[in-house]
């Protein structure tokens, strides 16, 4: 598993966004039909990880996705998920706050959300867009962002001190990768649905959102809470390397199966 360590972002280290290449494959087989065979081994090897995490019910795992548009977010859980009972696997998905969320801090509407014991839930954006989208669009001074990133931390804390294990992973696409995707959806009228206009305002500051990610992710990259920068331009490496990456974090959580019940000992279903 040391091929996690290039794209784990140590805290405190010295970052660049640039430095991790969107085309590396570090995760994938070279059969394609090994690749297909692989990913569902780790959905079935996660589906009973997540069984163990709901019959131990203590502990909770949230899974954070951020990436700029088409970078895979919504596959990424349809795939790496695809064996996973509903019932223990739930997903949040962040969308622009709505007026009674402007109305109250930023992270309100992320307590509403959090994973409960025995439970995996999946952020489909998060939190972070607080420290994105209002840092490019220049809502935010300096100062203000400076005391979100530690509002963050803090609360991140809150989570893990609290049983919450927290896994962050950034999809890494490149431009020319989100070109093509945008265009695939424009020119296919059944996922005009995953497109708006609004999309192409966000792809002009493409530049801006890298620099913001980048600082996000120097600032927030914790000990208890780190980022994992996901090569993403491979839609096939991308659900491999996250799938690899949450059975780790399970097997290291060192879960114990539920104890016997010694009520059942010697019971005969007549």
């Amino acid at each position: 598993m040391s091929r996690f360590k290039h794209y784990r972002v140590r805290p405190g280290a010295p970052f660049r966004l640039a430095d991790i290449d969107p085309a590396a494959t570090p995760f994938l087989p070279e059969a394609e039909h090994h690749q297909r065979e692989a990913l569902e081994l780790l959905a079935d090897e996660l589906d009973r990880w997540q069984n163990l995490l709901h019959a131990e019910g203590r502990r909770k795992l949230l899974l954070v996705l951020q990436g700029m548009d088409t970078s895979g977010k919504d596959g990424t859980i349809r795939w790496v998920f695809s064996r996973t009972s509903p019932l223990g696997v739930r997903v949040a998905a962040f969308k622009a706050p709505t007026e009674e969320e402007r109305a109250r801090d930023f992270l309100w509407r992320c307590h509403q959300v959090v994973p409960r014991a025995g439970e995996i839930v999946v952020w489909n954006r998060s939190h972070y867009e607080d420290v994105l989208v209002p840092a490019v669009e220049g809502w935010l001074d300096k100062a203000e962002l400076k005391r979100r990133y530690a509002q963050i931390n803090d609360f991140e804390r809150l989570l893990t001190e609290t049983g919450t294990v927290i896994v962050k992973c950034l999809l890494h696409i490149d431009k020319d990768e989100q070109r093509q995707r945008l265009q695939a959806r424009i020119d296919d009228p059944g996922k005009h649905w995953k497109f708006s206009l609004g999309d192409l305002d966000v792809r002009r500051k493409w530049d801006t959102y890298q620099l913001a990610y980048e600082r996000a992710i120097r600032a927030t990259s914790t000990a208890h809470a780190p980022w994992t920068v996901v090569p993403a331009n491979d839609k096939t490496h991308r659900n491999l390397m996250i799938a690899r990456l949450l059975i780790k974090v399970l097997r290291d959580m060192k879960i114990s199966p539920a104890p016997a019940n010694p009520a059942y000992a010697g019971l005969k279903v007549e």
